[in-house]
């Protein structure tokens, strides 16, 4: 896959700026392609904000664990790392995924084009490799609804690809808290130039002990890509991979005396419960392009997978015990596939280049959900911690069939125009299999659709500047688990949820020169009709509408090199969120900070020694709807440093790396709206890492 920015200039087939303007100095940062927008672009040229995030920064200084970890110079992202991997890693972008108390929602997510989002909108990340990162990329704004449903934001990550020399690569990292992991990567191409089968396996595996008690977890993952070209006109992608979860211990949250007499603590109701999750995935999926003619390209997409998952909870015996509840376990095996098929066509318009993307894509998944008791024994004297009775059990089905139409017409030299279109229908069914005694039968079904028009122009001041403005519609259904649960806690699926429905606007400037380096600035509003917001009660979620809401920001990015070796990146976001109406209405929108601020500077030639510095903001979080209490604001700031060196035919290097210097005692994320009020997930104190990797071309 080629970068969004080049895919979208390419694949508009777009004329070179060069007939316009002169080439940028050699000296300016390198084009950043991208294909956030299903077509291959300079990210200067496209009328949308995107950000691109090269792989060596995912590993440069850092454990590689979780994506979270190298996301901070992205504007407009927030990515909370939870210290809770019964939970995965939280992010939102521009208000978007936030009342996610599992897995990550109202995103879209695709790993080497295979999608990481369930049709439902459910998306989770754990599979990613970042030791074989390519590239991770960022849409934002009006143009993430092209992809659909739950499309607030689109993250893609690009796994590299197998190119030259066969090459081993072995690393670990050790830090604070029992942080050990160890992996292994071989990489290359089995013909001349590159002309045969390009391969990339990896495989790792990681273990902590937990910043706090009872967050200990385990994790071993393998991937593997291969590419080959059955004909000059033709690319095969095969990817595969799959995560094991065998235990995760979930601390769950803290309320605040809890959290200040003791952040390292953990809630009672997680030990007598002992609760934890444990999980298994495996996927695989093909990519194959095939360039007909000149003007004619199609592409196709097929995978599928298999996930399951066991998570326990800490809901009270006596609640547990009313024959009606679906229990304080959640057992879930999902199976999931899909498929997008897409014609590209290049034209001319008016003696003017334009590209013309149709597409369809379906998905679907079948899921089998059980309940059961947390308990077993009387009420009186239970065994806690164990499965016990069963107490739902059904088959719920959920499939998307998209349409889309894109198309991008380079009207003058200055000017580009991109409109889209896409038709998204999401369709519900839940087959009740547990109807005794007093469970009467809750099988149900819901359909929910929209269009999704948007419409794009991005104008060249300058050689060097543009400036761009976007529209659009998007539209976010409740998911699976959303809809399983209902708020009186009765049995049941809550159809009750409308799908919350957006317009979103958007106008910035993009420059990019040797003198100044790369900036962006962007400004936006979103509006939303029938908001879904969640609550929490030991542990469990339930979801309704909340009416309207309104967000507005502004987000700022700099990224410049000196000397040669020398990076400094900047990337601030402002952010103004909050409900329009209702018991709420002029509330902030909790889980959101009003503001956050990265800066890094780096010294990172490719070999000898190697310095780096970060600094992370956040302004304080509003953790409840009704705003009566918030996690501070707070600045933690990271240094590291490392050495490269060429031994023989090994290249070697390691690092040390220190994070939260100052020790500040800050909530690293926040639970929503916690019914118990245990709102609070501590971030660690001081940490230190040690890592060290070894390459060698075979």
């Amino acid at each position: 896959m080629k970068p969004i920015t080049t895919l979208l200039a390419a694949g508009l087939g777009l004329p070179a700026l060069a007939q316009t303007f002169p080439p940028a100095p050699a000296a300016a940062l390198g084009t950043v392609v991208v294909t956030a927008t299903r077509t291959e672009a300079d990210a200067q040229d496209v009328p949308a904000s995107i950000s691109s995030v090269a792989g060596e920064d995912l590993r440069q200084g850092r454990a590689q664990v979780n994506i979270s970890e190298a996301l901070g110079s992205v504007p407009g992202l927030q990515a909370r790392e939870r210290q809770n991997y019964a939970q995965d890693v939280q992010i939102s972008m521009r208000g978007f995924g936030t009342r996610a108390t599992f897995g990550i929602r109202g995103l879209r997510l695709y790993v080497d084009g295979i999608p990481a989002t369930q049709p439902d909108g459910q998306g989770q990340l754990s599979h990613v490799d970042l030791a074989s990162a390519e590239r991770i990329e960022v849409l934002r704004g009006p143009f993430s609804a092209l992809y659909g449903n739950s499309s607030g934001g689109v993250l893609q990550v690009f796994t590299e690809e197998g190119r030259g020399a066969p090459t081993l690569r072995l690393d670990t990292a050790l830090g604070s808290d029992g942080l050990l992991r160890f992996g292994a990567k071989v990489s290359g191409n089995t013909g001349a130039n590159d002309s045969g089968v390009g391969y990339v396996v990896s495989a790792s595996r990681f273990s902590t002990d937990g910043y706090r008690d009872h967050s200990a977890a385990r994790r071993t993952l393998a991937n593997a890509k291969l590419t080959l070209r059955p004909h000059e006109d033709g690319k095969l992608t095969l990817v595969a991979n799959r995560v094991v979860l065998p235990k995760a211990d979930d601390p769950l949250g803290l309320s605040r005396a809890q959290w200040q007499a003791n952040p390292r603590g953990v809630d009672p109701a997680a030990l007598n419960f002992n609760t934890r999750k444990n999980m298994d995935q495996t996927q695989a999926g093909l990519v194959y392009e095939h360039h007909l003619s000149e003007a004619h390209a199609l592409q196709a997409t097929l995978y599928g997978g298999q996930r399951g998952t066991t998570q326990y909870q800490s809901i009270p015996v006596a609640v547990q015990n009313n024959p009606r509840h679906p229990g304080g376990v959640i057992d879930l095996d999902r199976d999931y596939a899909g498929a997008d098929l897409r014609w590209t066509w290049r034209t001319l318009l008016a003696d003017a280049p334009l590209t013309v993307v149709a597409g369809l894509a379906y998905d679907g998944l079948r899921e089998d959900r059980r309940g059961t008791t947390n308990f077993v024994g009387s009420t009186t004297s239970p065994t806690l911690g164990v499965q016990g009775a069963l107490r739902r059990d059904e088959r719920n089905r959920v499939n998307n069939f998209d349409q889309y139409l894109q198309a991008d017409w380079r009207v003058t030299q200055r000017w580009t125009v991109n409109a889209g279109l896409r038709h998204s229908r999401v369709r519900f069914d839940s087959q009740d299999r547990y109807i005794v005694g007093v469970n009467p039968d809750d099988s149900g079904q819901a359909r929910y659709s929209a269009t999704l028009p948007v419409l794009g122009a991005s104008f060249a001041i300058t050689e060097s500047l543009r400036v761009y403005a976007s529209a659009g519609k998007g539209f976010e259904t409740p998911t699976l688990n959303e809809l399983s649960y209902r708020p009186d806690q009765q049995p049941g699926l809550n159809f009750g949820l409308q799908p919350a429905r957006s317009k979103s606007v958007e106008a910035g400037l993009k420059h990019r020169s040797a003198a100044w380096g790369e900036w962006t600035a962007a400004v936006f509003r979103t509006g939303t009709e029938d908001e879904i917001v969640t609550s929490t009660v030991n542990g469990r979620s339930t979801a309704q509408n909340a009416g309207k809401t309104r967000r507005s920001g502004l987000e700022l990015a700099w990224e410049q090199r000196h000397l040669q070796h020398l990076r400094t990146q900047v990337a601030a976001t402002f952010l103004d969120a909050r409900y329009r109406d209702g018991a709420s209405a002029g509330a902030r929108m909790p889980g959101l900070a009003k503001s956050s601020l990265y800066a890094s500077a780096g010294w990172v030639p490719p070999q000898g020694w190697r310095m780096g510095a970060d600094w992370r903001a956040l302004s304080r979080v509003m953790v409840n709807d009704a705003n009566s209490d918030a996690a501070a604001g707070y600045g933690v700031l990271g240094l590291y440093t490392g050495y490269a060196a060429r031994l023989g035919g090994w290249q070697l290097e390691g690092f040390v790396r220190a994070d939260n210097l100052l020790d500040k005692r800050y909530a690293g994320s926040v639970i929503v709206n916690e019914g118990n009020s245990r709102f609070f997930e501590p971030a660690p104190g001081r940490a230190w890492l040690v890592g060290l990797s070894a390459s060698l071309a075979l």
